[in-house]
């Protein structure tokens, strides 16, 4: 007899470990399968154990295409087997040997001086990048040299910054502000002008140019440039005596920065795929990397409606991961991942989809019906596939590496806006231990060309530097049945036969093909570190890297402001500015703030504060001022000032909040919130606190969270802060009246009871208990109007059509019909030949009290449900919410 056993019982694995495979084809799945039975004798117990059939990992694809429609769940979709024609995993590569072999775009510095060659390639770019282009005029005429550059071959958003040689310099218009009041000119004409072009459809020729070429057919009007982001320039000569002094470094080198691809942002509504017109600006990687895969014109081209729209809740999680803030050590946050680089049409647009995910540490894998699954760098259990010993039919496994490919410093590079985009490394990471062993340095760089944040690089190698130092890596070949594992960043293997050491454990899946040899896939693997996401700024941030000064005005750099914090303390604020290091020792910091808005968009006057015991630490520069006005807007520079008292440039201008006071003044006593007819009535007691400023009321829908704009601004109320004030409020109109006559019953005198309806005097209510549909009421006399009514149903044993609302008389106004009990609301608009306000009813059992109506006045509240909550607050609008207080307003 056979016996079903546990093929994972210690005590049979030895007995499984011949078995008799037999392969047979079944049609009803229309795939090959094999089968392996086991004739088990052991511990006294006999059976035959069938192993699970797995599909033929070769014809499947094949036989299903013909014969069957099964399919795989991948992140939620499913696709078919007939649809895998490859699985292409790409993992971001910064390092190492692969790194070598791996399509890579220009550095930064290439981006310095504009190429020169007969036929250039083409240049595109994401983010912001420091690039010249390549030139397409040089023409010197008389005492001008004019010159035309092709930035980028598509449109971008802006050109933010300039540079001359190394000199960065500002424009007013089109003509170049001298950096010192001697180079490029002076006040009295324009030695160099610049003029700019964004690569519109159609774009325009830049007419000043135009004007000295057209006549001799060198540069006419038709030289537009359409979908082409170009610079023009043109420098005047002066004479030889001013040449040097003007040019002290030769014909000047035209370079800028440049906020580059304007990009479909999925998670924007506004945005359309179809209209170029509606992208925008981005630095988040993830959707630089849907342009560049599905619409940049020199990438890799996909239909965005298959490379995309089948997984975009992905795509949009992940640009949402990119966008997180992360804390700074000195305050403030900036965004986990964000990119910015240029290329050349000389390389594979795979160079491009390396940088863009080496700047977020990202993982995209092309599915086989065309999609790209991505994944940001951060760690999801959700994204975790699993492969067990039935999925494996070979591996490779190395418990560590040969010594010459050990490394125990690892060197983040990445291009730094501070340094005029030069390629900048931060603080290394290393293994101090390791070196120790293996008596030397062996480091390895890290490259982030991409990356324009040091902190953002520092993330990068700390990770990165912990997938090195994770010595077991290897190769695994995988039947079709391990297909979910190909496309997932992660995998955890449970091999209790194959793999007992690493049953359990976690690994990262660096690249998986396709490998129909080898039995379905071949995917390269690395064990995941445990701390691959741990990041403490105050200890793994590291130093900003140095700044080397810049020849400015006269010799003094401009400062680079790394991050403007509001600190608050007591009970005033100040702002912390903390400037990177110009490792200069002959010039004092100052600072500089003001009120952003003082009235009518006008900002105030600028209060300066200088700081001459400022010393360095860790590369960085921190400087608290005095305490500033306190809940406002302040906008803040700084510059440095020399030895002979003299300024250099102020810096770009940081605007921060001042708030001042973070501590709650109390709450509110004997709160009090009574809805009524029309109006809501609110009494508290304010609480005793020296920073009490005012209080405020909320109203929203029920359970619905108050914010700011739910205040009401007419029970705003300032109040004193030295003794417990009592306040009563009105909210809406109190002096409505109740057109009803004895409107809880008391006597039910003035009411109409007509069949069906009675009059209880033990419950002082309108009793309906009969299945005649009639009304009890008053009449009234018509004025026109919207009306409001009420009743509360006190008591119900049959619902039946419920009670309703009527204006009878004439041609009746119907109200909805209500049922259950509690109190019941609405509005009616009465017809002139209406005469009489009544409740009807008719297959409803129960009773009605509590009737109003009256009518309703601009002033009244609106009706219905809510919830109100109040909340005492400091000058910095800082309290305690209380509440809610559910209220129903007639």
């Amino acid at each position: 007899m056979a016996h079903s056993v546990n093929p994972f019982d210690d005590a049979l694995r030895h007995a499984l470990a011949t078995a008799t495979r037999q392969r047979s084809y079944n049609p009803g799945i229309g795939a090959f399968e094999t089968a392996t039975t086991q004739e088990i004798v052991a511990d006294g117990w006999h059976g035959e154990y069938r192993w699970p059939v797995h599909k033929d990992p070769i014809f499947t694809p094949i036989f299903t295409a013909i014969l069957g429609t099964g399919g795989f769940t991948l992140f939620g979709t499913t696709i078919s087997y007939a649809a895998i024609a490859s699985a292409i995993a790409t993992t971001a590569i910064v390092a190492g040997v692969q790194y070598l072999l791996t399509p890579k775009p220009p550095k930064p510095e290439d981006g310095r001086a504009p190429l020169t060659q007969p036929i250039p390639y083409r240049f595109w770019g994401v983010g912001t990048a420091r690039l010249a282009g390549a030139l397409m005029l040089w023409e010197a005429v008389d005492s001008n040299i004019f010159s035309v550059q092709a930035i980028v071959a598509h449109r971008i958003h802006a050109y933010t910054g300039y540079y001359l040689n190394d000199d960065k310099v500002e424009l007013d218009g089109n003509r170049v502000i001298s950096p010192d009041g001697k180079r490029y000119g002076d006040d009295d004409r324009n030695w160099v002008l610049i003029y700019r072009r964004l690569g519109l459809m159609p774009e325009t020729a830049i007419a000043e140019i135009v004007a000295y070429l057209d006549s001799q057919s060198i540069w006419t009007s038709d030289h537009r440039g359409d979908g082409q982001a170009s610079i023009g320039m043109i420098c005047r000569s002066p004479g030889a005596e001013w040449f040097q002094k003007f040019y002290p470094y030769g014909k000047p080198a035209l370079s800028v920065v440049a906020e580059l691809a304007l990009c479909w942002d999925f998670r924007d509504e506004d945005q359309d795929p179809n209209d170029p017109s509606t992208w925008l600006f981005t630095r988040n990687p993830i959707v630089q990397l849907a342009w560049h895969e599905c619409f940049n014109p020199f990438g890799t081209k996909r239909d965005y409606r298959k490379a995309l729209l089948p997984v975009l809740d992905m795509w949009q999680e992940e640009a949402d991961v990119c966008d997180e803030d992360v804390p700074r050590a000195t305050g403030g946050t900036e965004k986990r991942y964000e990119c910015g680089g240029f290329e050349t049409t000389e390389h594979d647009p795979k160079g491009g989809t390396n940088s863009i995910l080496a700047s977020c540490d990202g993982w995209m894998c092309e599915r086989g019906d065309g999609a790209l699954l991505v994944v940001a760098g951060k760690f999801r259990e959700k994204y975790v596939a699993m492969l067990t010993d039935a999925d494996i039919v070979g591996h490779t496994i190395q418990h560590d590496v040969l010594f010459e490919e050990e490394v125990n410093r690892f060197i983040p590079k990445f291009t730094y806006p501070a340094t005029d985009y030069t390629t900048t490394d931060t603080d290394y990471f290393e293994d101090t231990p390791a070196q120790l062993s293996a008596g030397r340095v062996l480091p390895q760089d890290g490259n982030y060309i991409w990356v324009q944040q040091w902190r953002q690089a520092r993330r990068l190698g700390k990770r990165e530097f912990s997938r090195i130092r994770a010595k077991i890596r290897g190769t695994l070949d995988i039947r079709f049945t391990g297909i979910n594992a190909v496309y997932a960043p992660w995998f955890r293997l449970v091999t209790p036969n194959r793999l007992p050491a690493q049953n359990g454990q976690l690994f990262s899946n660096r690249r998986s093909v396709l490998s129909v040899a080898r039995g379905g896939f071949q995917m390269t693997f690395i064990k995941m570190p445990a701390e691959i996401d741990a990041w403490d700024p105050a200890t793994d941030e590291g130093a900003a890297p140095p700044v080397p000064p810049k020849p400015v005005s006269d010799g003094i750099p401009k400062p680079v402001i790394d991050t403007a914090a509001p600190i608050a303390g007591g009970g005033s604020v100040y702002i912390r500015v903390v400037l990177i290091d110009p490792n200069r020792d002959d010039v004092t910091p100052s600072v500089h703030y003001r009120i952003a808005d003082v009235g009518g968009g006008i900002p105030g006057a600028w209060v300066e504060q200088k700081f001459s015991a400022a010393v360095p630490d860790a590369g960085l520069i921190v400087l608290n001022t005095n305490p500033v006005p306190a809940n406002t807007s302040i906008e803040v520079e700084a510059a440095y000032i020399g030895a002979d008292n003299s300024y250099g440039d102020w810096s770009d201008t940081e605007t921060v909040f001042s708030t001042v006071d973070t501590v709650a003044p109390g709450l509110c006593t004997s709160v009090s919130i009574v809805g009524g007819s029309g109006s809501a009535t609110i009494g508290y007691t304010t609480p005793v606190a020296s920073n009490l400023k005012d209080v405020v009321v909320y109203k929203v829908a029920v359970g619905g969270t108050p914010t700011d704009a739910d205040i009401i601004s007419t029970l705003t109320q300032i109040v004193p802060p030295a003794t417990a004030t009592p306040k009563s409020l009105v909210y809406g109109d109190n002096t409505v009246v109740n057109l009803f006559a004895d409107p809880n019953f008391l006597t039910g005198a003035p009411w109409t009871f007509l069949p069906g309806w009675s009059y209880n005097s033990g419950t002082h209510a309108a009793d309906h208990a009969s299945a005649a549909d009639d009304r009890v009421g008053q009449n009234f006399s018509y004025v026109a109007g919207v009306y409001r009514y009420g009743f509360t149903i006190t008591a119900q044993s049959a619902a039946g059509t419920g009670v309703y609302a009527r204006f009878g008389i004439g041609t009746a106004v119907d109200g909805a019909p209500f049922s259950g009990s509690g109190r019941k609301f609405g509005k009616l608009t009465p017809n002139s030949g209406n005469g009489n306000i009544q409740f009807r009813a008719s297959t409803f059992v129960g009773s009605i009290s509590a009737a109003t109506w009256f009518k309703e006045t601009p002033a009244c509240a609106p009706q219905g449900a809510f919830d109100f909550y109040i909340k005492a607050r400091n000058g910095s609008d800082v309290g305690t919410l209380q509440g809610p207080f559910s209220i129903t307003i007639i």
